[in-house]
């Protein structure tokens, strides 16, 4: 897909004299000789990694109980040191994908090992716990061997812990644990930042999403609902306004700050209408929200596909709300996309006369 947009960026580059055939010609090439981002052989030597590791947790799950505790431990602590042994040598051989493949095994053994010693010597202790410490062996494995597929582990671990905090929890605030939700996600995305890893970023972006909701479930507060979706547009502001100091890092993580940090504004706006359906009070958050969702297009349509989608989504599932409550009334109607239609066009002339500016400040900065 993306080498089809670049044949036909280089066509017409060459074809408005910009380059040569010749140079259009060494850059396809240069892109051709690159590694695939996909390729079915690593996928499926990391599928292998997991049913390996799977059926290695199996066996410890069944407690062993006919073979002695040193050669369980043994065992298994050989299995761990061989296989992380083994990934580093395929490491130094170029063997990739059979080393993840290895880490893999190695990293899921790790909450195998911690399981049998608490079987063996019914150590106390809880599942919290137990989650805590295998992601802490992860975060470790990705560190030693700047591995992305052991950072989207640990991103998955990440989630286990959650999943099983709810679990004893009963859903609710208990202990500060709850707190290690959005630690652990910071901890996946600096393990994004070195291991280089920019889809596992996903999983913590979401992580936090899921915590935000989970904490609306616990306080289904109309002031709650304002703060995601205040808090939302000022992360979404802040990353995609030119600021020096942040420029670098933004654009180190990609499209992703801003798509998450307008989808928690998204979902504010929308825990909004909930408790605000009718009266004046419904008509101003609509205003807001097109608004919020124009800015969003305006702000990031050009480079981010994802907002882009998501803010015509948002824009168009308003306007049709909106359409339903004031349907009594056809004047009413009309009145709405009208002000709709004029408020629209206003913004699009202001974008496109900033856009025109840049464009002839681009152009002399280049002469």
């Amino acid at each position: 897909m993306y080498r089809g947009r670049l044949e036909r960026d280089l066509s017409l580059w060459v074809g408005k004299g910009l380059l040569t055939e010749q140079t259009a010609g060494s850059l396809l090439q240069e892109y051709d000789k690159r590694p695939a981002s996909f390729s079915l052989g690593n996928v499926l030597m990391i599928l292998a990694g997991i049913l390996l590791a799977a059926a290695i947790l199996l066996v410890v799950a069944s407690n062993w109980e006919a073979i002695p505790r040193l050669v369980r431990m043994f065992f298994i602590l050989a299995l761990i040191w061989a296989v992380h042994l083994g990934a580093a040598g395929m490491l130094v051989r170029g063997a990739i994908a059979s080393a993840n493949a290895l880490l893999v095994i190695g990293t899921l053994s790790f909450g195998g090992a911690i399981s049998l010693v608490g079987q063996m010597y019914h150590l106390s202790g809880d599942e919290q716990t137990v989650m805590y410490l295998w992601f802490a062996l992860a975060v470790i494995s990705a560190v030693l061997f700047r591995s992305g597929v052991v950072a989207g582990v640990a991103g998955f671990l990440s989630w286990a812990s959650f999943a099983v905090y709810l679990e004893n929890s009963n859903m609710q605030w208990l202990t500060l644990d709850a707190w290690m939700v959005p630690v652990m996600a910071l901890v996946v995305i600096a393990l994004v930042r070195y291991t280089g890893a920019d889809r596992v970023r996903h999983l913590a972006y979401l992580l936090i999403l899921g915590w935000f909701a989970w904490l609306y479930t616990l306080h289904a507060d109309l002031r709650l609902a304002l703060v995601y979706a205040i808090a939302g547009m000022a992360a979404f502001l802040l990353v995609s306004l030119p600021v020096a100091r942040l420029s670098t890092f933004v654009k180190g993580a990609g499209a992703a700050p801003a798509f998450y940090s307008f989808l928690l504004a998204a979902i504010g706006l929308f825990l909004l209408h909930i408790d605000i359906d009718q009266g004046i009070r419904m008509i101003v958050l609509g205003v807001v929200t097109l608004a919020a969702s124009v800015l969003a297009i305006a702000l990031q349509g050009r480079d981010n596909g994802a907002v882009r989608y998501l803010a015509y989504t948002v824009f168009a599932v308003e306007m049709l709300y909106l359409a339903s409550v004031t349907v009594g009334s056809i004047l009413g109607t009309s009145g709405l996309f009208l002000c709709s239609g004029l408020f629209v066009a206003l913004v699009a002339w202001v974008v496109i006369r900033l856009e025109r500016r840049f464009s002839h400040k681009a152009e002399e900065v280049a002469s």
